[in-house]
């Protein structure tokens, strides 16, 4: 073999060495990204996780609080009469005077777990009667509250408060 043909032949083996150098150069690279993409993911879903740990423990404890205070079963109409007499009963037992009561649609959304009875009342008297008479009104664990509150002062007396409410009682609805 002549000298120019081992110059070709070195020459081509070089070329050859560096073109296969650069394939496996741009293989690694974007082997590399695609494991640099994975472990970003895995991150992701690592710190979802345990967000979703860190959080499970307050709605289990939730979960746990609604299951113990979980009302029966019930028709609308039953649940709104008992909530409309437990607004008067409460208000006369504090010494308020009731004006108006009105039943509002119950909110019975189809698909929800819980449906709202809801009453708007309008009473009137002292600001110590009122702030006993939403004590009374307002018990979570029954799964009950008042929702709207507007207080404006009685025209007659400046003793007494005007008072409208919304009271509003979750419960499940009654199967059929």
């Amino acid at each position: 073999m002549s000298a120019r043909e081992k110059k070709l032949i070195i020459f081509f083996a070089i070329a050859g060495f560096a073109i296969l150098n650069l394939l496996v150069f741009n293989f690694a690279t974007t082997q590399r990204q695609a494991v640099n993409t994975r472990r970003e993911q895995a991150r992701q879903k690592l710190a979802t996780a345990e967000m979703f740990r860190e959080s499970s423990a307050q709605v289990t404890d939730q979960m746990a609080w609604l299951a113990e205070h979980e009302p029966q079963p019930a028709a609308n109409q039953d649940v709104q009469t008992k909530l409309q007499q437990l607004a008067e009963r409460e208000a006369k037992a504090t010494g308020l005077t009731i004006k108006t009561q009105k039943p509002l649609p119950t909110d019975s959304t189809e698909g929800r777990h819980y449906h709202r009875a809801k009453i708007q009342i309008t009473v009137s008297g002292s600001e110590q009667a009122l702030y006993q008479w939403f004590d009374k009104l307002n018990m979570p664990d029954q799964l009950r509250i008042a929702s709207q509150i507007r207080l404006t002062p009685n025209q007659q007396d400046d003793t007494q408060i005007d008072c409208t409410a919304t009271i509003e009682q979750w419960f499940v609805p009654a199967t059929t």
